[in-house]
């Protein structure tokens, strides 16, 4: 196995993450309600999208399979947080599509894709994924 990222503390409840193969980097912050300044995402803002990122990435590769045109496709994340212990509750996820061209079961495999994506897998069952799809 090969080290994939490395991330350091920069101070005041930040870090910055570095992705090696690419370079590319993503800043976190402390939430304002956990003594953040909440500049950027949080590390469960980033479990919760990476949620949703991981979702849409599986569903991508059915859509190519079946022949789906899976552009325009869009989300929205809502994370919950309990307070003892603080931690994810719940993640909300809503996706949507105004003119998804697919048949019924097209759209069940879809569904099933999202479901079973490894983030979803990878999460404790006492967060609990709530996933809408509008389309």
């Amino acid at each position: 196995m090969s080290v994939m990222a490395t991330v350091e503390y920069l101070g005041d409840l930040r870090t910055q993450a570095k992705h090696l193969k690419s370079g590319n980097l993503v800043i976190t912050d402390a939430p304002v309600d956990n003594m953040g300044k909440g500049e950027a995402f949080s590390p469960t803002d980033l479990v919760s999208a990476a949620l949703c990122s991981c979702m849409l990435t599986i569903m991508g590769q059915v859509a190519d399979r079946e022949g789906i045109n899976l552009k325009g496709l869009s989300s929205e994340v809502v994370k919950i947080m309990s307070s003892n212990p603080r931690k994810i509750a719940e993640i909300q996820i809503t996706f949507s599509h105004a003119a998804l061209q697919a048949t019924e079961v097209q759209k069940q495999k879809l569904r099933n894709a999202a479901k079973t994506c490894p983030v979803a897998l990878s999460l404790a069952e006492s967060v609990k994924q709530t996933v809408t799809f509008n389309f």
